[in-house]
């Protein structure tokens, strides 16, 4: 047993010599993966008290609750960012190490001084949710059992490290609940005020996209790029969505310089790679159908969604 260890052992170690591309060896250590979901987690209890805990929070208690999660997720926040800052001045030679921990320290609380912010802009997408399903009874509803309303939490969390140009770990905050959710939103979309996604799975915004205030999209649309090329990463690939936009099932809409204009409605399944002027309503048009019966005869419309019989 021993003997084919060793000889595994030594299969893998040669590649570890070749494949550089998937190796990070004699360098600092990069974030935890577990450490971020960590932090996320504390961060939404900061942003939703009272919504995880096992005690109940009041006046007397809270004070001294949320003091104690800011001195947490503060110190692992400030690690983790000093890994990634550390990384990319590996990577660049932007910093000394001592540079990188000074700077993780700074960052960290511009980051946490802007949860009161984050928590308003939360406060809206919790509203927004809750007029714009009639399906939802309340705000708690809402909060706890909404994947869109995660996405988007998550999303202006990450948004903000982003805007800090700290990198990996924003796109790991928003790859976590891509993964638990099916909701792909890049940390550097610019999402407005009073968002709501309905249903949520399969919905994906690019990096550059930019949506206004009070959009609402449902399940499967794709907000896009009309190319892939490394070489354009760097300019708007994405569209933009202006305030009070409706986006229904399916629709995929492309390219950066694509408007979609205010109080516009977009039926299921367009697509869509052209502006849109403000105030238009675009969907498919119906088209004429024969329908057939299980024994091949020509059967009537109503009967679409019925069985026919001889």
């Amino acid at each position: 047993m021993i003997n084919r260890i060793d000889k595994i052992t030594t299969d893998i170690m040669k590649t570890y010599r070749v494949k550089e591309g998937i190796n990070h060896l004699n360098g600092p250590n990069l974030p935890s993966r577990q450490s971020v979901i960590d932090i996320i987690t504390i961060l939404e209890s900061i942003i939703f008290p009272g919504f995880q805990e096992s005690e109940q929070l009041d006046g007397e208690n809270l004070s001294f609750n949320l003091g104690e999660k800011l001195l947490r997720v503060g110190g692992r926040l400030m690690a983790e960012i000093r890994k990634s800052l550390e990384f990319d001045c590996r990577e660049k030679e932007l910093f000394s190490p001592r540079e990188c921990g000074e700077k993780a320290r700074e960052l960290t609380f511009a980051f946490l001084a802007k949860l009161p912010d984050i928590r308003e802009k939360t406060l809206l997408d919790v509203n927004a949710a809750l007029m714009g399903d009639p399906a939802a009874k309340s705000r708690e509803e809402v909060i706890l059992s909404y994947p869109g309303l995660d996405a988007i939490t998550v999303h202006r969390m990450a948004h903000e490290l982003y805007e800090m140009k700290i990198p990996l770990i924003p796109r790991m905050m928003n790859e976590h609940i891509h993964r638990k959710a099916g909701i792909d939103i890049h940390p550097g979309a610019t999402i407005g005020d009073s968002f709501f996604i309905d249903h949520a799975t399969g919905v994906v915004i690019g990096e550059t996209t930019v949506i206004g205030k009070n959009v609402k999209i449902y399940q499967g649309v794709t907000l896009g790029a009309l190319s892939v090329k490394k070489e354009d990463a760097n300019i708007k690939r994405h569209p933009t969505l202006e305030d009070n936009v409706t986006i229904y099932a399916g629709a995929t809409i492309l390219g950066g310089n694509t408007t979609i204009g205010a109080n516009s409605v977009i039926g299921g399944n367009m697509w869509i790679t052209s502006s849109i002027p403000a105030d238009s309503m675009v969907y498919n048009k119906p088209c004429d159908y024969i329908l057939k019966n299980r024994h091949g005869k020509t059967a009537k419309k109503e009967d679409l969604y019925h069985e026919t019989t001889p």
